[in-house]
């Protein structure tokens, strides 16, 4: 079983930056694949950025490309989402989540592959 709590989100003008934080436990975090996904008011869940358990590969959104940046650090047990230049479109409550995997350079990117998720961070842009 892995736990995870995301914490960073809040209210921001539209331009400007959050940093959400994702704090596993429960498992060794490093066996873990790691993804953010975002849901807004009467729409499904998307994908937001995935990465790989060893940090060496990520994939994002075309929506957020160049605007957000994903990393983990191992040690801390924790995996970031930088959002920069954000939009009022970025609204949304966003989840992190966690699967296993026996491929240390692979991400996933659809919500039915991952097992495990956090409670969601509500980050709200304004206009």
């Amino acid at each position: 079983q892995v736990q995870l709590v995301e914490s960073g989100g809040g209210l921001v003008q539209a331009g400007g930056s959050l940093r959400l934080s994702c704090a596993a436990s429960g498992r060794t975090f490093s066996d873990y694949s790691m993804g953010w996904f975002r849901q807004a008011p009467g729409r499904e869940r998307e994908f937001v950025a995935a990465i790989s358990r060893d940090g060496s590969s990520t994939h994002y959104a075309d929506s957020v490309k160049g605007r957000f940046t994903i990393s983990r650090d191992n040690a801390k047990n924790t995996v970031y989402l930088q959002m920069n230049s954000l939009k009022y479109e970025d609204t949304a409550i966003y989840y992190c989540a966690a699967r296993g995997s026996l491929y240390a350079d692979t991400y996933y990117y659809t919500p039915g592959q991952y097992r495990y998720w956090g409670q969601g961070a509500q980050v709200t842009v304004s206009s």
